[in-house]
């Protein structure tokens, strides 16, 4: 029987789609640092309190993810748009997910809100990561924090279905929300509480601060959720209660997701490993919060630019899969590849150049400046890979295979651990973030090739080119382009007395303009990022790589059609 709130899934207008969730993530991630940047302010960046709030407020990320991840990102898309071709559009099956979804998240999240000393003690095992009293922090940060996996389950589960249908922008908008709330929280704990270094001791911890810590971050999380359930309705969708979960097809969703879920229990598994070789590190070296942060920087050329193109891409490959046009299928993962490692190596290089000044936005300290910028480093010397792996893993979740991703993460897990573990055992405690994200980096690659060369032979006909040697020679131009890039940046932040070359390591902080306070840091950043893309992009155009050509004709006719409008 029809339902007559069904709808049937918008088609996905790819650049438009892209656009809109670029714009959505930039102000989100503009927002996410501020929010980075005032905590590193309020509560400090290298220390035990630190990293006890670091540890607790990461557990809800990483239950959802073993939860959930592989679910709701490899195998919902492409079953609700085959559900779409019910004679409903797909709207009983999206009220029988919704509901089973929303059961199984609130079990799971009640059972890891009671088992918080548990799991902080799976991610605190090594000896002496943390004293006494920053492990019982660490714990009672986690009681107020491990409610948050409901609510990014609930954001994440509606955004996949509005994602499959062609609504892209509350997905990419309402994180807005949460860090304007995050915000607001810690502005009053400082105003209330005051900032670093008056929380350095985790024993001195209040009750009230603890409350509002914890609880403003957990806020932020809530009204991430409950604004996107008013995105719901708007876009025309009306979820009613369905416990009868037989016969509509969730047997096939599971079965799927069951590989997901292994791969991320393998890569959640790597994970606790890192988070208790990092807390070898000496007590103010770059350790496990530093991870955090640099990682969250490292993340957000991949959120602007991979996830933005990527997930429309992803909508219409799955309705290519299910229409069985699979040369549309290889078309558009070359495009969206060239594309998207063109500008995150681009993004990246920039990025690295412009390190240190970025971090004097979360810490003043010439110290950990050194330090945190050798992990950000490191992590970014893998930004293109990354971006990669992402959009390989879409092409065979679109094709429903979810084993093959899990097979090789098996070997990227071991390689990292392996890798990591060897790092921690020879090098000095102030160089393991550093050497674990050097490790990701490399390790990365490797996954990479692995992956791209599993799909190559997964999607190959007889008569058709994938397009593979075409695809690994702008991968070496990227490269090459990326070299002159970060070299230029450097000039520009020794010019502005950023950076200092020579010593032990190099190149360190310096004590110039760039890094006298935050507003010159702002300033330094963008000169070094704008300094370091022109000479990519440079690079690239006397190549004559005909991405760069398409890249300015697309950016002038946005120009045009903008100047026209206005006009």
């Amino acid at each position: 029987m029809t339902e007559p709130d069904a709808l049937p899934p918008r088609p996905a207008n790819v650049r438009r789609a892209s656009l809109l969730l670029a714009a959505g993530t930039t102000v989100s991630r503009i927002l996410g640092f501020v929010s980075a940047a005032v905590l590193a302010w309020t509560i400090g960046l290298n220390n035990a309190s630190a990293n006890a709030f670091a540890i607790a407020n990461t557990l809800p990320n990483n239950i959802l993810l073993l939860i959930a991840g592989g679910f709701l990102s490899a195998v919902l898309v492409p079953q609700i748009v085959k559900a779409g071709l019910h004679s409903d559009g797909g709207q009983r099956f999206i009220n029988r997910l919704v509901t089973l979804g929303t059961v199984v998240f609130l079990a799971v999240t009640v059972l890891a809100t009671l088992g918080a000393p548990l799991l902080v003690g799976v991610y605190t095992f090594a000896d002496d990561a943390l004293d006494s009293s920053g492990t019982a922090l660490a714990v009672v940060l986690a009681y107020w924090c491990l409610p948050q996996i409901f609510f990014y389950a609930l954001y994440s589960l509606l955004s996949e279905v509005l994602n499959a249908r062609g609504v892209f922008g509350p997905y990419a908008w309402a994180p807005v929300i949460n860090n304007v709330v995050a915000i607001a929280g810690l502005l009053l704990f400082a105003a209330l509480f005051g900032v670093a270094p008056a929380h350095d001791d985790p024993a001195g911890w209040s009750t009230a601060e603890i409350i509002l810590l914890a609880g403003g971050a957990t806020l932020g999380v809530i009204s991430q959720a409950v604004i996107l359930m008013v995105f719901w309705h708007r876009s025309g969708l009306r979820y009613r209660p369905d416990f009868r979960w037989r016969g509509v097809g969730l047997g096939t969703a599971g079965r799927a997701a069951g590989w997901a879920f292994g791969m991320i229990v393998i890569n959640q598994l790597a994970g606790i490993v890192q988070v208790n070789l990092a807390l070898t590190a000496g007590e103010s070296d770059a350790s496990v919060n530093a991870l955090r942060v640099t990682w969250a920087i490292f993340v957000l050329p991949h959120s602007l630019i991979t996830v933005s193109i990527a997930t429309p891409y992803f909508t219409r490959m799955s309705g290519h899969v299910r229409d069985g046009n699979f040369a549309a299928v290889r078309a558009d993962l070359s495009t969206s590849l060239r594309t998207v490692v063109m500008l995150t190596v681009g993004a990246g290089t920039a990025l690295a150049a412009a390190a240190l000044p970025f971090l004097r936005l979360f810490s003043g300290d010439p110290g950990e400046l050194n330090s945190t910028a050798f992990v950000l480093m490191a992590y970014l010397l893998g930004l293109g890979s990354f971006s990669a792996i992402y959009l390989v893993h879409r092409a065979f979740y679109a094709l429903g295979d979810t084993r093959t991703p899990f097979l090789i993460q098996i070997i990227q897990s071991v390689l990292f651990v392996a890798g990591a573990s060897l790092i921690a055992l020879l090098s000095p405690g102030e160089w393991v973030a550093a050497g674990i994200a050097a490790v990701t980096s490399v390790v990365g690659a490797i996954q990479a090739v692995i992956a791209a060369l599993v799909l190559r032979r997964r999607l190959a006909v007889p008569g058709a080119s994938l397009g593979g040697a075409r695809v690994a020679r702008r991968f070496a131009a990227f490269a090459f382009a990326a070299l002159p890039a970060f070299g230029a940046g450097l000039l520009v932040l020794w010019l502005l007395g950023g950076v200092e070359f020579g010593g032990p390591t190099l190149l360190a902080a310096g004590s110039g303009f760039a890094l006298a306070g935050p507003l010159t840091a702002i300033v330094a950043v963008a000169a070094v990022g704008i300094g370091s893309l022109a000479v990519y992009v440079g690079v690239l155009a006397a190549i004559g790589l005909p991405e760069v050509r398409e890249l300015a004709r697309q950016v002038r006719g946005l120009v045009s059609r903008r100047l026209g409008t206005r006009s």
